[in-house]
């Protein structure tokens, strides 16, 4: 009988074109036991003030693959978000043409039981990036 947990799974947003947290994010964490198996939706939530969603579902036994993916448009395109993001930085438009680049940001990474995985998202209008944080 193995001793060991199943992994587990935290995020954070930064909008790095305004160098603060990305709020109100709404995120769908999914799991799969292995690479040709169905993706399940374990369920969301949404990134706090901070850019923090720290009620994500646990994975089930047996997980080996997660996804993780982030509704990016309505973030970048809520009116109240480019006031926001103008009145922080002052050469932040106010009004983005373009929309999001970037609709929705998908990640999917590997995980291994008994292990922690903190996946940020640096985020911007036109760009992305992620790494595992500790």
């Amino acid at each position: 009988m193995s001793t060991a947990t199943t992994a587990s799974v935290s995020t954070h947003i930064l909008d790095t074109s305004i160098g603060r947290p990305a709020e109100g994010v709404a995120i769908l964490l999914s799991a799969r036991s292995g690479s040709g198996a169905d993706w399940t939706a374990l369920g969301g939530s949404a990134t706090d003030a901070d850019g923090r969603c720290k009620d994500l579902p646990a994975l089930p036994e047996g997980t080996t693959h997660v996804r993780l993916d982030f509704e990016t448009e309505t973030y970048f395109t809520r009116p109240v978000n480019t006031v926001k993001q103008a009145e922080a930085q002052q050469d932040a438009p106010r009004v983005r043409d373009s929309g999001a680049f970037f609709p929705e940001v998908t990640i999917t990474f590997a995980v291994t039981p008994g292990e922690h995985y903190h996946v940020p998202l640096l985020l911007n209008p036109f760009g992305y990036s992620v790494y595992r944080g500790s």
